[in-house]
């Protein structure tokens, strides 16, 4: 991780002090610290700002992949410590989801102070005449990319219950709004963001942006991002034409993109989902049925590696013998968005536009780089919507897509039950403190 992510966890830590995330308590702007950044902030103190939002991006992101992974039917999360991995997020008999536990109000507090702290980036950035209205464009674009982000987290947890889109004032805060209309208000500020970029500097430093870390390539990135939510309001036409503007590249690199990055300086972070080969005390094992649905030859199967021994869950006696190996090391990249993904978008809006013959080059692309050969089946709208969501769930394994895909095709039903008493939840209820 870049020195400026050191240097921010400092200031993270004085901003998260006023920004809270719950419907109660959304921080005070009054607070000094606010002050000094609202007044008239230097680049020095907007860059900590920027470098703030990328740090806290990475809160509670290993509890949000666990989660969408469980109730997904791709990993068991076993624990030594929490049997509500396996309880609640499996739906045991009657069962629910808690609206006041770690697994709604931790990723959620997470996603909004995230949030927080890009509206105080938008109004440092514009209160400030230390900089010029090119570099303002800069700032409040990266700031209206990340907060869209970041509430799409949020919305996919809890989908139909809503978000709450507004708010910048902690003492009048927006309306809980529900998917469509919530999509629709993300779709339109990523939309904002990638207008603020045209003719935009960019003073600041990035992590994990690789090569996207300029105007141009912030554009790229936040027309991926828009591709990925057009595909989930079915705009198909738009998701193509996003696509065309982002980093999407048929023959590229499937792991070229955007990532969350982690090290082992001081203040840092470690990947949090990471879990050393045959680790015990707890665990994070491939569903038993990731490997007995995997075609032969398939070169993902490396995603789910066997143990020395299998393990079996004592408080649900469910057993899994593959270790997840999707990230590999303490200091792994988690993926925001890449090109693996894009191209798989791309595949899925030409199969809904019934573009058949550049959906099964898409798809073929993805096949054939992952050792397998080209498609065979029928060519019909509803046999390549199949072959698409499969070649998502090995492609995008562990990475907290496959309950979303699942659910936006009404295929929860479809996904696998270990035991006639456990259920697959459709969202996550809001917080208790949102009620």
């Amino acid at each position: 991780m870049k020195k400026i992510i050191n240097i921010q966890f400092v200031l993270l830590l004085l901003t998260m002090a006023f920004i809270q995330s719950c419907k109660k308590d959304y921080g005070d702007l009054n607070n000094p610290t606010a002050e000094d950044f609202l007044k008239n902030a230097s680049k020095d103190q907007l860059n900590n700002l920027v470098s703030g939002t990328e740090s806290g991006m990475r809160n509670n992101l290993g509890l949000y992949l666990d989660e969408t992974g469980v109730i997904g039917r791709e990993i068991y999360r076993f624990s030594g410590s929490d049997p509500r991995y396996v309880t609640d997020l499996l739906g045991v008999n009657d069962a629910t989801l808690s609206n006041n536990s770690f697994y709604i109000n931790n990723p959620w507090a997470a996603r909004y102070r995230v949030v927080k702290n890009c509206n105080l980036l938008i109004q440092a950035a514009a209160n400030s005449t230390l900089i010029t209205e090119s570099a303002k464009k800069g700032y409040t674009g990266f700031a209206k990319t990340i907060k869209a982000y970041q509430l799409l987290l949020n919305l996919n947890l809890t989908y139909a219950n809503g978000i709450r889109m507004e708010v910048d004032d902690p003492n009048n805060l927006g309306p809980i709004v529900g998917n469509d209309e919530a999509l629709t208000e993300i779709a339109n500020l990523l939309d904002e963001a990638k207008s603020d970029f045209g003719g935009a500097d960019v003073l600041y430093p990035l992590a994990g942006f690789g090569t996207f870390d300029n105007a141009a390539g912030l554009v790229q990135f936040n027309r991926a991002l828009a591709a990925r939510v057009a595909v989930y309001r079915q705009q198909w036409s738009t998701a193509l034409t996003a696509l065309n503007e982002s980093f999407f590249n048929l023959t590229g690199d499937f792991y070229a993109g955007v990532n969350n990055v982690f090290g082992t300086g001081s203040g840092d972070q470690l990947n949090p989902v990471y879990l050393p080969r045959n680790y015990s005390g707890e665990w994070r094992l491939a569903h038993p049925s990731y490997s007995e649905d995997i075609e032969a030859n398939d070169d993902r199967i490396g995603k789910a590696v066997l143990r020395a021994s299998s393990v079996t869950d004592p408080n649900s006696g469910l057993t899994g013998d593959r270790d997840v190996w999707v990230f590999t090391s303490g200091t792994a990249p988690i993926p925001i968005i890449r090109n693996e993904e894009l191209i798989l978008i791309y595949a899925e809006a030409n199969i809904q536009t019934n573009n058949f013959t550049d959906a099964v080059s898409a798809l073929n692309k993805i096949r054939n780089g992952h050792g397998l050969p080209d498609y065979g089946g029928a060519e019909t709208h509803d046999a390549l919507i199949t072959e698409m969501l499969n070649q998502r769930r090995y492609s995008l394994f562990a990475e907290g897509h496959r309950w979303i895909d699942m659910r936006r095709y009404n295929l929860l039903d479809e996904l696998p039950l270990d035991r006639p008493d456990l259920n697959v939840w459709e969202e996550f209820p809001l917080p208790s403190t949102e009620q």
